[in-house]
């Protein structure tokens, strides 16, 4: 790898006038495009709402091509990163890590939340009509499923099933499975991963292809979500609002970008400035779903071994979901006060406990985050379901920093978790963030366009396939 690299930054050297310029212009506009779009959906939302609301399936339709990609595109990265891997046990290495931290950073989320809410007590003095009772319990979604039901979920029905259904977790169980296969084949499976790679390039570039729809699905969603909300809503949960964009930038910046320092050695600002595309595209359409394939090419162009970033990612998205444990503490909090029965911190925490496994196995479930604590607080604390009213008005401006918090903790994951187990080029690393060595918008991959595929090793390599 650091061959490759220091080839890479020597090709880099050598045309400083050509390949940057190139690179940058298009996209440049791209995203320029991408926030006036936004500016205008807001705009538009504020002036004539009812207009504003009719325009929700733009953001939509551009949210599900995105989202069309994910399954091919998680199957290629890990078919290619396992099935090159000499050692079996290395994979179940980075699971192993992956798992366990995600669930200690959910429960730190969880803490922090239950902390700055009991600060604030933002539900106090609010109240609850018919109406709003009635908009709560319509938020329970019946096709939520209990942890069982969501770990046996995991398995498809067929093999082709999980990407034609586009069950993220089914399709990480089949890309196991058939990378550890081709691991086992040795050099008989040589051809199988060359026409992986073929059809990784093909999705990648379809994929960079639908990026320049980015502006006309930005500006559906904001238009869609400002003219819903309500600026009146707004004012009346100024407080929860303010108070949760509070607590995640806390966590953000102070919980992880303190663990991103000290295992890393790397600034967060640096990091986030990095994927700064996939910030805004995420905030434009409020969802985190439509960064992901952004997200697995960008960490492998960071120097992240294609192992760890292909198990961590799409595990993250079910598992480490900082900004929804934040999410339904806070709302949880701020519901029972609202109802005028503020809940000790003996019943506090077994009730966020009992959220922060029903979280998992609701995990994929559209509106996750408020149908999640609607189903909980059912199943656990009846009597505050009437109170999920109050935040509907306001919940997709909150789903906003509930999906950047939960891409910043999955993108953070993936550094450290590439550090703790020797799977990341540091030397590579610092090139990046430094901008010596951009990332290519055109293909989304690391070779040129022009560039062919390199022959796979007899033996294969201990991180990844090499390029020529």
């Amino acid at each position: 790898m650091p061959t490759t690299t220091s080839r890479r930054a020597a090709v880099a050297a050598s045309t400083p006038d050509t390949a940057p310029a190139v690179k940058k212009d298009r996209t440049h506009y791209l995203y320029i495009a991408v926030i006036v779009a936004v500016a205008l959906g807001i705009t538009v939302g504020l002036v004539a709402p009812d207009f504003a609301v009719e325009l929700k399936p733009i953001g939509t339709g551009f949210v599900n091509l995105i989202k069309m990609m994910i399954s091919p595109i998680i199957f290629c990265t890990i078919v290619l990163g396992i099935g090159s891997v000499r050692k079996a046990a290395k994979v179940g290495a980075v699971g192993g890590i992956a798992l366990g931290y995600f669930m200690v950073m959910s429960l730190v989320a969880l803490g922090i939340g239950l902390v700055v809410g009991n600060i604030l007590e933002p539900g106090t003095g609010l109240a609850v009509t018919d109406a709003v009772k009635n908009a709560g319990h319509a938020q329970i979604d019946a096709e939520a499923k209990d942890t069982t039901e969501f770990l046996l979920g995991i398995i498809p029905t067929t093999f082709v099933s999980a990407f034609t259904e586009g069950q993220v977790l089914q399709t990480l169980l089949i890309a196991l499975l058939c990378g550890f296969a081709l691991q086992a084949m040795g050099s008989v499976g040589q051809p199988i991963l060359r026409g992986v790679e073929h059809i990784q390039r093909l999705v990648f570039r379809v994929l960079a292809m639908v990026m320049w729809a980015a502006p006309i699905g930005a500006f559906g969603a904001m238009a869609a979500v400002v003219g819903s909300a309500g600026v009146d809503a707004l004012k009346s949960l100024a407080v929860l609002m303010l108070g949760f964009y509070v607590t995640c930038l806390l966590f953000v910046f102070v919980v992880l970008g303190t663990l991103l320092r000290l295992v890393a050695g790397l600034n967060i600002l640096t990091l986030f400035k990095y994927l700064s595309r996939e910030f805004l595209l995420i905030l434009s359409t409020s969802s985190s779903e439509s960064a992901l394939p952004r997200v697995i090419a960008k960490m492998e162009h960071l120097g992240v071994s294609k192992p760890v970033v292909g198990i961590t990612i799409p595990t993250g998205y079910s598992f480490n979901l900082d900004g929804t444990m934040i999410y339904m503490t806070m709302a949880s909090l701020f519901v029972a006060d609202a109802m005028g029965t503020p809940m000790a911190v003996s019943e506090q925490i077994p009730l966020l406990l009992f959220l922060f496994v029903a979280s998992k196995g609701a995990a994929g479930v559209t509106g996750a985050g408020l149908a999640t604590l609607a189903g909980g607080l059912q199943s656990h604390k009846p009597a505050l379901v009437d109170g999920i009213g109050l935040i509907v008005g306001i919940d997709r401006f909150m789903s906003e920093a509930r999906a950047l918090t939960n891409f910043a903790g999955n993108a953070v994951a993936t550094v450290l978790i590439g550090t703790w187990t020797k799977e990341i080029d540091r030397e590579r690393v610092d090139q990046v963030l430094a901008g010596h060595l951009p990332f290519d918008e055109k293909t989304l991959l690391d070779h040129a366009e022009d560039e062919p595929v390199a022959e796979i090793p007899e033996q294969g390599g201990e991180k990844e396939l090499a390029k020529a």
